[in-house]
């Protein structure tokens, strides 16, 4: 692997701003009228599959009293579902419902709609560098420090 260079601080910035503003952006698109963390959390489950609450607040990095405020809130929508954990009495399994199901996948055709038409609307040139970039953020995001 090459040798690191170093990125100037303000080129730094504007990705930052970047990403945080598409993500924003994504996110009122698809329409999902959750909160970012019910979103994700939600989100975790259906790419994961059925996990233990504690494991779920591991996933999302978040404390046990929040996710399980989290995991009552979705489940009060009926987009998730809690069942008992057979082996541990004291926790809970949770898993997406059809109803969750359902939402993200509308969730997921809006905001790719949405990216398709913003890039519809860029130079092929910027298309290309954009579309070019997609394994290197891929990659930044497996980057753990």
């Amino acid at each position: 692997m090459p040798a690191a260079t170093k990125v100037p601080l303000d080129t730094v910035v504007r990705l930052r701003l970047a990403a945080l503003r598409l993500g924003r952006r994504l996110r009122r698109q698809s329409g999902t009228g959750l909160t970012p963390s019910q979103e994700s959390a939600l989100s975790a489950l259906e790419r994961h599959g059925s996990m233990r609450i504690g494991r779920l607040a591991e996933h999302e990095q978040i404390g046990k009293s929040t996710v399980t405020r989290l995991v009552a809130n979705l489940e009060a929508l009926g987009l998730i579902r809690r069942r008992p954990d057979t082996e541990d009495g004291r926790t809970w399994w949770v898993d997406v419902t059809d109803r969750g199901h359902d939402l993200l996948a509308g969730s997921t055709e809006r905001a790719n709609a949405y990216l398709a038409r913003q890039l519809d609307g860029l130079s092929p040139a910027d298309q290309r560098h954009l579309l070019a970039a997609v394994p290197a953020l891929e990659r930044l995001l497996e980057v753990k420090r």
